[in-house]
């Protein structure tokens, strides 16, 4: 029988493969480092408000027209705010 399936090297495939790849490990990366957070705080209360209060120097590294330090920022208080949320 003959595979009529596409060939996996296209260079489509590749980036999509990674796109997926990348986009599974900063899922993983984000649901660990959140569930860190919240045993932290629980252990040691006090650490949500440390982050909040840090916000305020977050900004944005990048040097061209997708430079945004308030949507880094709003990303940064809609996280905590979730922490707050799930540490109940």
């Amino acid at each position: 029988m003959a595979d009529t399936s596409s060939p996996r090297s296209s260079l489509g495939d590749s980036l999509t493969q990674s796109g997926a790849e990348a986009r599974h490990r900063e899922l993983a990366t984000e649901h660990m480092l959140f569930q860190t957070l919240v045993y932290i705080e629980r252990q040691f209360p006090g650490l949500f408000d440390h982050l909040e209060q840090s916000i305020d120097r977050l900004g944005d590294h990048a040097s061209d027209e997708t430079k945004d330090d308030d949507a880094v920022k709003e990303i940064a208080r809609l996280f905590v705010q979730s922490l707050r949320r799930t540490a109940g």
